[in-house]
C-alpha cells in the first residue's frame, strides 16, 4: 500500500520555487538553492529530510545543500553525472534510481541545453505522474542556453513533450506569466494560451504558484513545443521553417523579451 504524499512548493529568492515531497514523516527537496526555508518547513512539519535531487549546478539550485547535508547527516544526494561538485552525491544519469523505499523508481531523463549536463527527474507514484525538470521547461516557455546548442535544447524538449499528457510539471521559477505574454506576439490566435494568461493572472493574484502545469497543457500554449504552428511560423517570417530553425528564432526573440 502507498503512502498519500503531498508536494509543497517552497519560494526562495525572487522567483525559484523548491519542491518538497513528504509522506507525513520522511521528505526530499528538489533544487534547494537556500536552506533556510526548507529547514524551517522541515522542522514546522516535523520532517526528517532523506533526500535531495539536484537537476544542474547553478547555485540557484544548489546554494542550500551543504547547510542541509550539516542538518541531516544521512541524507542521500543525486546530481547530474556529467557536472562536477563539491559536496558528496551520487551521480545519476539516463536511468532509473532507488531514491526512498517510499516514493519508489525515479527516472532520470538527459536534458542537456541549459547546461550541458543538465538532468529531470520523472516519477510515477501510483496513478501520478511527476516531472521535476529544473531549468529546461518552464511554464509555457524554455530555460536560456548558458551551455547548450539549440539542437540540444529542442531535443531535450522533445523527449520531455513526449512524457503523458497528465504528466504534473514542476519546473522551478515563477516565469509563467511573463512566458506567456511572449507567447501570444507569436500565436495571440491560440484560445488555449488566452484562457492559460486568464487562469494564471487569477493565481498569481491570489498569491498562488502557477505551477504545476502539465505536458499536454505546455504542448498546447507552449512556443518551444509548437514548432510547427503555422502562425508561429508566420509570426517570425519562418513559413515552412525547420522545427530546429523556428525554436531558435524563438529563443533568440525571447532572450530580449
Amino acid at each position: 500500500m502507498q503512502h498519500q504524499l503531498q508536494i509543497i512548493p517552497i519560494p526562495a529568492f525572487a522567483d525559484n520555487y523548491i519542491w518538497l515531497i513528504h509522506n507525513g514523516k520522511q521528505a526530499l527537496a528538489v533544487d534547494p538553492g537556500d536552506a533556510k526555508p526548507v529547514l524551517e518547513l522541515l522542522a514546522k512539519l516535523g520532517l526528517q529530510l532523506e533526500c535531495i535531487l539536484v537537476t544542474h549546478h547553478h547555485h540557484d539550485h544548489i546554494g542550500g545543500i551543504d547547510a542541509l547535508a550539516q542538518a541531516f547527516p544521512g541524507v542521500r544526494i543525486f546530481a547530474p553525472e556529467q557536472e562536477n561538485y563539491g559536496f558528496a552525491h551520487t551521480p545519476a544519469g539516463a536511468s532509473t534510481i532507488a531514491v526512498t523505499g517510499w516514493l519508489g523508481d525515479v527516472r532520470v531523463i538527459d536534458v542537456p541545453g541549459h547546461t550541458l549536463g543538465h538532468i529531470a527527474y520523472y516519477i510515477e507514484h501510483g496513478s501520478s505522474k511527476w516531472l521535476f525538470c529544473g531549468d529546461t521547461l518552464f511554464g509555457a516557455g524554455c530555460g536560456r542556453l548558458f551551455e547548450g546548442t539549440p539542437a540540444q535544447m529542442l531535443a531535450s524538449l522533445q523527449k520531455l513533450a513526449s512524457l503523458p499528457g497528465v504528466t504534473q510539471v514542476y519546473c522551478t521559477h515563477e516565469y509563467t506569466l511573463h512566458n506567456i505574454s511572449f507567447a501570444l506576439t507569436l500565436e495571440p490566435g491560440n484560445s488555449a494560451l488566452v484562457q492559460r494568461q486568464k487562469d494564471t493572472a487569477t493565481l498569481r493574484a491570489c498569491g498562488r504558484p502557477s505551477l504545476p502545469s502539465t505536458i499536454a497543457q505546455e504542448l498546447a500554449t507552449n512556443p518551444f513545443l509548437r514548432c510547427d504552428s503555422s502562425e508561429i511560423q508566420s509570426s517570425i517570417q519562418l513559413e515552412n521553417g525547420t522545427p530546429l530553425q523556428v525554436f531558435s528564432k524563438i529563443r533568440e526573440l525571447r532572450n530580449t523579451y
